[in-house]
This record gives C-alpha cells, sequence and structure tokens, in this order.
C-alpha cells in the first residue's frame, strides 16, 4: 500500500526549514562578527598592558639608556639595562637563520615549481612541511647536541653555547614556510607566461629566472620577511643552545642572548613584582613587539607594491 502524502505536514515542514535558514543567516554575521571584535580586543588588551608596563619601567630606567647602553646587568646594586646585546643575539641569530634558510627554500620552491612532476611535488611538499611540525624544543636540543659539537669539529674556539648553532637550526626550521610560500606565489604564475617566453626561444632556467620570478616577486619578498619574523620570534632554540650570556658582541662563536631568550629567563626567574627587573620584561617584549610589527608591515607593504595580478 503506498504511503499517503500530506502536503500540508510538507509545507510546514519546508517553512520550518526556511525559518530556521533565515535565522541562521540573520545571525551568522553577528556571529563573526563577535569572533573578530574578540580577536581585536586581546590585541588592543596585550598592547595596553605591554605599553602600561613599560611606562613603568621608563620611570626608573632613562630611555635613552635603554637603547644606547651595551651593558645588561640586571641583578645587583648596580643595575644596569642597556638593551643592545639582546638586539645584537637577536639580530645575528635571525641573520644567520635567513642566510640558510633564504637559498635553500628559494631553490626548493623553484625545484618543485618549475621542475618537478606533479607527482613528485605531491610527494615532496608534504614531507618538507613535515619539518613545520617539529617542536621547537626539539630544534633546540637538536642545535645543542648535535649541531654545535658538529661545528666545533669544524669552527675553532666555538663556545658550548654560541648563537652561530639556534642560528643554524633555526633557518633549517624556517626553510619549509619560505619553501612553501615562495612555491605557492610561483605556481599561481599563469602558464601563459612561460609558455610564451619558452616560444619566444628562451630556456626552462632563462623562464624561470627571467619571467616567474620576477612575476611572483611580491610573495617570495613576503615569505623571506615573514620568515625574519619567526626568526625574530624564535623561543626555545636560542634559550637551549645560545645561553644567557648578555655579551655585546659580533662574534659568532661566543654565547649570547635574545630577546625572547631574556623574557624566558626573567619569567622562570625570581623577579619580585613591582621591581626594576620586573619591568623589564616588559619592556624588552614591548621592544620585540614593535619589532616584529615593522617586520610585517614591511611584508605587507611589499606585497602590495610589487603585486601582479593576472
Amino acid at each position: 500500500m503506498e504511503k499517503t502524502v500530506n502536503v500540508r505536514e510538507i509545507i510546514k515542514k519546508n517553512k520550518n526549514t526556511m525559518n530556521f535558514t533565515r535565522v541562521s543567516e540573520k545571525m551568522m554575521p553577528k556571529i563573526l562578527l563577535g569572533i573578530a571584535i574578540i580577536s581585536i580586543l586581546t590585541t588592543i588588551g596585550i598592547i595596553i598592558t605591554l605599553l602600561a608596563e613599560t611606562i613603568e619601567f621608563f620611570n626608573d630606567v632613562s630611555f635613552i639608556e635603554f637603547f644606547t647602553g651595551t651593558v645588561l646587568k640586571p641583578l645587583g646594586d648596580n643595575a644596569q639595562f642597556g638593551v643592545l646585546p639582546l638586539l645584537t643575539g637577536t639580530i645575528i641569530s635571525s641573520t644567520i637563520a635567513m642566510f640558510v634558510a633564504i637559498p635553500i627554500g628559494l631553490m626548493t620552491a623553484i625545484f618543485l615549481s618549475e621542475y618537478a612532476s606533479e607527482k613528485l611535488r605531491r610527494t615532496l611538499k608534504p614531507i618538507l612541511e613535515v619539518l613545520a611540525g617539529i617542536p621547537t624544543i626539539v630544534y633546540g636540543f637538536f642545535a645543542f647536541t648535535f649541531v654545535t659539537p658538529l661545528l666545533q669539529k669544524i669552527v675553532p674556539g666555538l663556545e658550548s653555547t654560541n648563537i652561530l648553532s639556534p642560528g643554524i637550526v633555526m633557518g633549517i626550521m624556517i626553510i619549509p614556510m619560505i619553501a612553501s610560500l615562495s612555491e605557492d606565489a610561483m605556481s599561481s604564475v599563469p602558464n601563459a607566461m612561460r609558455e610564451g617566453a619558452l616560444g619566444l626561444g628562451s630556456t626552462k632556467l632563462e623562464v624561470t629566472w627571467k619571467v616567474v620570478i620576477p612575476a611572483a616577486m611580491s610573495g617570495i619578498v613576503a615569505s623571506f620577511v615573514l620568515g625574519i619574523s619567526r626568526a625574530i620570534g624564535e623561543t626555545m632554540i636560542v634559550t637551549i643552545a645560545s645561553g644567557s650570556s648578555k655579551n655585546f658582541t659580533f662574534d659568532v662563536t661566543q654565547s649570547m642572548q635574545t630577546m625572547t631568550a631574556y623574557i624566558v629567563e626573567v619569567t622562570g626567574g625570581e623577579a619580585p613584582a613591582g621591581s626594576t627587573l620586573y619591568y623589564s620584561l616588559y619592556a624588552v617584549a614591548m621592544t620585540l613587539f614593535v619589532f616584529t610589527l615593522i617586520m610585517n608591515l614591511i611584508a605587507q607593504y611589499i606585497s602590495r607594491k610589487f603585486r601582479e595580478e593576472y
């Protein structure tokens, strides 16, 4: 016996479905707006917290002394708070990392985008990106227990904790980011541009360097700047492998400390709340925040200036 169809029930069911759809359509933008506002308020809260505590620090320490001082001795009666040793350590470690990551990452991206077959690309890219999933503390112990002893056999006078080893390992960690973002930028270049250059008699290498890379330059440079920002903000690798010596030097064989490592040291120490040492934590964190913000603004500027739309 065939089941009878009740038209009224079908209309009522469709009406309820439509009402639910209308309500969800009205509510979803409000929910998304609320989530966006939470993100903005969180950022504002972080800035206010850092700024308020940083102002307290500069009530006790001269602004000029902080940014021009070459001695950082936060403990003792004659405490000195010069941030230049931390800035130097941060810049040197990030520079070493980029000397490792940029050439290897860019060459890897060129191979994946221009020379690898589709099957090989689908195999190699996920394997490469596994490096990005390794915890940074593992990289830190790798730098301290493997890379440093290896470098000590090559570089004379290399200390057990130094800035060279973590810089190299940070570069290895950043390779997947630069390679993946650069490969995405080069893959977005239309094939018509490649085919046109090949049709004019260019070789594959000439097409890569004279057509594809210039066309994808905004994405490539943005990946470099984001890689630098990642290196500047790295914590565990430098904390474990670079030591805690607050030396103002450009000798990469010596132990140095970065801004992130100093923050970890002060946070994990016994700095009394309300002391100058305690407030120095926020001053260094604010300096790091501004440093990273500048890098991100540079990346956005470069992306907009050199963006190519096809």
